[in-house]
């Protein structure tokens, strides 16, 4: 297998603000590789590295028009840690949303972007993950897409039922990712999705063929020196040059 997830990629009217926003949220550190891209970057970690997925907040003018369907997951170590985590976070300017979420153990927030995040309550699970407990993905068959994933990329399915599944990098450190059944119809772009990079001595032209023969779609973007493919429910992710 020579591709891994590395990186979430967020869309913002105020990439700057969305940037300082999660920059406290997460303590990490920022940076920015060009004009309309912040980048952030978990202190002591080189890019790319499996303990953690960076982020990319990227300037986008389009106005944010329905839930996403892609969101992060923060983990928290006690209720006591999830109540000030919350107090912080809405200080810093999230603010409190519904999604339909009804009376459950976690808090539904959006950062100032409007891009929804969870702040889960303690759980076993996520106590070595860092400060992103997990990507979740909403999703039709939870079953085919951890079974197509686990062929895109060097993650190891950890759990799946017909209501959800959890993937991990192959090393057994960092954020899950994980896929929740959902009966929203996937209707616009999603505004946060995953990018891949295969390792440095992966053929690009050879990993773009090897996804798109796994079920992968070209979205046909030009003039970017990624490729811009959508899995078998239609979400977006980007393939970056080898490194």
């Amino acid at each position: 297998m020579a591709t891994r997830l590395v990186q979430i990629n967020m869309k913002a009217p105020d990439e700057a603000a969305a940037g300082r926003f999660w920059a406290e949220a997460l303590g990490w550190g920022v940076d920015s590789e060009g004009p309309g891209v912040i980048n952030l970057e978990p202190p002591g970690l080189p890019y790319p590295d499996p303990h953690a997925l960076f982020i990319d907040i990227v300037a986008a003018p389009e106005p944010k028009t329905v839930k996403n369907r892609v969101h992060i997951d923060l983990a928290t170590t006690s209720p006591s840690h999830q109540a000030a985590l919350v107090a912080r976070l809405q200080e810093l300017g999230a603010t409190p949303v519904d999604v339909g979420q009804k009376d459950v153990p976690w808090v539904v927030l959006a950062d100032p972007a409007g891009n929804e995040f969870c702040v889960l309550e303690p759980r076993a699970i996520y106590q070595d993950t860092g400060p992103i407990a997990a990507i979740v993905v909403d999703c039709a068959d939870p079953r085919a897409m951890a079974g197509w994933w686990a062929q895109a990329i060097d993650w190891q399915v950890h759990s799946v039922t017909d209501q959800g599944a959890s993937m991990r990098s192959s090393a057994g450190v960092g954020p899950y990712l994980e896929f929740v059944r959902t009966p929203d119809e996937k209707t616009v772009w999603n505004r946060v999705h995953l990018d891949l990079r295969p390792y440095a001595d992966a053929d690009f032209d050879a990993e773009v063929s090897r996804l798109q023969s796994l079920g992968a779609v070209d979205l046909g973007i030009a003039d970017v020196p990624w490729r811009v493919l959508a899995d078998p429910e239609g979400n977006e992710f980007c393939l970056l040059s080898p490194r």
